[in-house]
């Protein structure tokens, strides 16, 4: 470090003593700060060692006090340069010092720094810069944060719900540290506790389940933090839910309420229900089984956590659970909610799922999208990405297709999944003529006239309408119930002319008359 000379050590230590930062007295001296950083410490150490001059200093501002700058020698001061000082606080004085308490005012009525430097320079003269003043304010809200606000609910409004580490379990030579499951109803405190083996969102359904069926009711909403059984995108606004959990929250009438991600004061009830479970419980403790950790369990919530006098309510957790929450539940449903599981798929081209091996049809238009399934012991529910109900399928043997007719496009369907009846109406379109022969033909031939039937459909695509009409028409008169024969009487160059027999003509006589003529003698 280059030695400074002694007009320069007293231009420092006579900058500082008015309450210049390093900063300005490094930019007002040409200096670098750290220079004037380490030579303003070693100044504070060579005084209280050697013997030093003071000069009274009159600092900047109404009601500063006066100050003394040492100045030693420029030996004792070299000679303490050679030893690496310690980092300790310059404690220089910031030029906003004389107006903290302005400033608090400004920053009580939400004043931004910028503002606030305004209103010096406009209206005190102030002579620093904006940096000054935004470090100024910016150390006193570090020095005063706001509390937090403490949040209590009414009975039945509330439970939180949490995750921790079990005691650790020894079966078989095998060893494994389960955890452990924990709610609180933030009114009474009362607790549930459940040691699992995982955290998937089928056993943290059936845990919440169990909890309600224990506390013989359901709260009005539950507090979970953002694990991955629960919440599939996490987002303080606006939360992705898992859609089985939002379908067993309607089914017991509750809310599910996702925590601030990284913010566990928001359920800080059960945060410290885990604790005490696992300090109070489980600490210390080794079980064969978890069935036996349960147990245990069960009878630590009836025996030590219900009896104990809470802290904060000051009231013995289970009989004020029984007395003042209890009441205050909404009823438990009739049924348990339905076991099942539940994956996302893709509709391939065919207009099926896949799922466990087997395929299943969905309407046309989901063609390509994401649908939800949700598989039961004996039925397949597929639902929309908004989880609206769109088929239903009796579940069928791996490698098995289920499809049902009305999710087949109409132009994907062939005759004979169409029907008799849907061609004999497309052939009475053609005309009155066309209807009836294929209502004969049908009749005559069976099912081998369906195809019949498309041919005679096919033949309009070929010929005009009215032509068809008339080879209908001769070939219902003359019985022939072949499409060959339609086919022919359209391909006949000559023109068609249709002799009815005429029972009654001027030139025919009458019956009667021969009748009467035999009669005669």
């Amino acid at each position: 470090m280059n030695l400074l000379t002694v007009s320069l050590q007293q231009s420092i230590h006579t900058l500082a003593a008015r309450g210049w930062s390093a900063r300005r007295i490094a930019r007002e001296l040409a200096v670098h700060r750290e220079t004037v950083g380490r030579w303003l410490r070693l100044a504070s150490s060579a005084t209280t060692a050697t013997a030093a001059t003071t000069v009274p200093v009159t600092p900047e501002g109404e009601g500063a006090k006066p100050a003394t700058v040492a100045i030693g020698s420029v030996v004792a001061v070299a000679a303490a340069v050679e030893a690496k000082p310690a980092k300790v606080a310059i404690g220089s004085r910031s030029q906003c010092e004389p107006w903290r308490e302005r400033i608090g005012q400004a920053l009580a009525q939400g004043l931004s720094a910028s503002r606030i430097h305004q209103d010096l320079v406009a209206d005190h003269g102030f002579t620093g810069r904006y940096n000054t003043v935004k470090r100024f304010v910016r150390r006193l809200q570090a020095g005063t944060p706001l509390p937090f606000r403490r949040m209590e609910c009414a009975a039945g409004e509330e439970m939180q719900v949490d995750f921790g580490q079990g005691a650790r379990v020894e079966a078989e030579g095998k060893r494994s540290r389960p955890h452990v499951f924990r709610c609180v109803l933030s009114h009474s405190r009362k607790g549930y506790s459940e040691a699992v083996s995982r955290q998937d969102t089928e056993t943290f359904l059936r845990c919440l389940e169990n909890a309600f069926r224990h506390f013989g009711g359901v709260p009005k909403s539950v507090v979970v933090d953002n694990l991955k059984a629960a919440v599939l995108q996490a987002d303080w606004y606006d939360p992705e839910l898992n859609p089985k959990l939002r379908s067993f929250a309607a089914h017991y009438g509750t809310v599910i309420l996702p925590t601030k991600p990284r913010t566990p004061r928001h359920k800080g009830k059960v945060e410290a229900g885990v604790k005490y479970v696992q300090n109070n419980a489980l600490k210390g403790r080794t079980f064969a089984s978890l069935a036996e950790q349960n147990r245990f369990l069960a009878e630590w919530e009836r025996t030590v956590a219900d009896t104990r006098l809470h802290g904060t309510i000051r009231q013995q957790v289970g009989p004020y659970f029984t007395q003042a929450e209890r009441p205050a539940l909404q009823p438990l449903p009739l049924s348990l909610f339905p076991s099942f599981q539940e994956a996302k798929r893709s509709v391939h081209r065919d207009g099926h799922i896949e799922y466990a091996k087997a395929y299943y049809s969905v309407p046309p238009e989901f063609y390509g999208r994401q649908v939800w399934v949700r598989a039961e012991s004996a039925l397949l529910r597929i639902f929309s990405e908004r989880m609206e109900p769109i088929a239903m399928h009796t579940r069928v043997e791996a490698g098995r297709f289920h499809t049902q007719p009305e999710h087949l496009h109409p132009h994907k369907c062939n005759a004979m999944e169409r029907g008799s009846a849907y061609l004999l109406q497309q052939c009475r379109r053609i005309g009155e003529h066309s209807g009836a022969w294929a209502e004969a033909m049908l009749a005559q031939r069976g099912v081998e006239g369906i195809r019949v039937l498309q041919g005679l459909l096919q033949l309009v695509r070929q010929h005009p309408v009215a032509e068809v009409e008339a080879a209908t028409a001769i070939a219902f008169q003359q019985g022939a119930w072949r499409l060959k024969a339609v086919r022919h009487l359209l391909t006949t160059t000559a023109p068609v002319v249709q002799l009815d027999f005429l029972q009654e003509h001027a030139l025919i006589r009458p019956l009667d008359h021969y009748r009467l003529e035999a009669l005669s003698p």
